[in-house]
């Protein structure tokens, strides 16, 4: 008979002791009276709480369980809601029937993505701006996409941000190293320069004043405050990236729904040389669930030895990545089509419908009210107030969901977000209701 080694184990009580406060009572009662001698990442126990957007499903599958007969109307997460044309759906279904085939089945592609969409994607969204198929990397998402930056990056850099704008820059630049302790007094992280963009300022960051980083990730149209910047604010962006030799990580991903000023950072002469711009199907083709994105970095973007960015992010690519998937892929051809692109471009103009209702209804109350125009997000001051405050009141009064503006940084405290991604009888629906509450 075999004669194991013995070993002790520390008493569950005085293990228990050490998980982090910010640990809920649910997870905790599942921790293991077994601990492993593997140290948790340091830089993971610097983030706070759940990630938002997570942390507001639960919410609401709290509030449905104590209200299970009330109707939900979510406004808050921005998944859409509209089918996906069906030119581009058939697209999908009969690339994955082909598969079941010997002449139509594909296995691995491309890391960098389908050549054809690659050229497709060029051509429709940068078109006289100077990028090549060859500088567009096809990807399973926008977000995904951030992260294999950050990986891209590492963890030397210096990153800004606006404030407030979509969490996951943050988050992972916190998970990558990037950034110091977490200030509960401020709300803010170390190491990290937020760039303050509020009505006071047009929703642009005071450049002047802010400090030099490596990185300055950028959102137009803003996540969560729906500002698109003006090619003026953008010509300065790209000044300052210049003067201070920092790189622009450009996330573009509601493009599509600026009526009025620049879809690109690449419009901007000298872009080139400092940004690298991030993008997605997600919102314009109603592929939240399909995965679909971009990320383009031009060959004249090069780090301070002189080498190209292209080739690291390339490695990244073949290194972390097999390639979207291709049915996926199919269905971004297919929006891309002539037909299909006026078939996406239809839901967009439904939505941007939505946000004017949107807008309408807080006007009226005597709100004040920014985005909704060039973006499908709107975005509302509750002066005085704490948005977590805010949302669970409107959740608990009107049974919708919205967003607290602190979730996306500091200077959202007084602020909620407000969603265009729904069908129409919901919209109406929420508008009464909101004007029942509020007024």
């Amino acid at each position: 008979m075999h004669k194991f080694p013995t070993f002790s184990l520390t008493p569950c009580k005085t293990m228990l002791q050490t998980i982090p406060s910010t640990m809920k009572a649910q997870d905790k009662d599942r921790v293991s009276c077994y601990f492993t001698k593997v140290g948790r990442n340091a830089n993971l126990e610097r983030l706070q709480y759940n990630y938002l957007f997570p942390e507001i499903s639960e919410r609401e599958l709290r509030h449905i369980k104590k209200y299970p007969n009330a109707k939900v109307i979510s406004l808050g997460i921005g998944d859409t809601t509209e089918p996906i044309p069906e030119i581009i759906a058939s697209s999908m279904a009969n690339y994955a029937r082909s598969l079941s085939t010997p002449q139509g089945y594909k296995g691995y592609g491309a890391e960098q993505g389908n050549k054809d969409l690659r050229k497709a994607v060029a051509e429709t969204f940068y078109k006289d701006m100077g990028i090549k198929d060859s500088e567009v990397f096809i990807s399973d998402g926008s977000q995904c996409d951030i992260s294999r930056l950050q990986m891209l990056f590492g963890s030397n850099v210096s990153i800004a941000v606006q404030d407030p704008s979509f969490p996951a820059y943050i988050d992972t630049g916190v998970i990558t190293g990037q950034t110091g302790d977490y200030e509960k007094g401020s709300g803010r992280y170390q190491n990290i320069a937020y760039m303050e963009c509020g009505p006071e300022n047009n929703f642009f960051p005071d450049l002047p004043k802010t400090d030099r980083t490596d990185i300055i990730f950028f959102c137009s149209p803003n996540n969560p405050t729906g500002h698109a910047s003006s090619r003026e604010q953008l010509e300065q962006l790209v000044e300052f990236a210049q003067q201070n030799g920092s790189i622009i990580v450009y996330d573009s991903a509601y493009a599509v729904y600026i009526t009025d000023g620049p879809r690109s950072i690449y419009e901007i002469p000298g872009a080139r040389k400092v940004a690298i711009e991030v993008s997605s199907f997600s919102k314009i083709a109603g592929f939240t669930g399909v995965r679909l994105g971009w990320t383009v970095v031009p060959k004249e973007l090069v780090y301070s030895n002189g080498f190209p960015v292209i080739n690291d992010f390339n490695r990244i690519v073949c290194t972390c990545f097999n390639g979207a998937s291709n049915i996926a892929q199919a269905g971004g051809l297919a929006c891309l089509s002539s037909d299909g692109f006026k078939a996406v471009l239809s839901n967009v103009n439904y939505y941007k419908e939505n946000a004017e209702i949107l807008m309408n209804t807080f006007t009226s109350l005597g709100l004040r009210v920014y985005g909704g125009v060039n973006a499908p997000y709107v975005w509302v001051h509750f002066p005085g107030s704490n948005s977590w405050d805010v949302f669970n009141e409107i959740l608990e009064k009107t049974h919708i969901i919205t967003v607290p503006g602190s979730g996306f940084g500091p200077g959202g405290r007084e602020f909620i977000r407000v969603t265009a991604f729904s069908h129409r009888e919901n919209i109406l629906e929420a508008s009464e209701r909101l004007r029942s509450f509020l007024s």
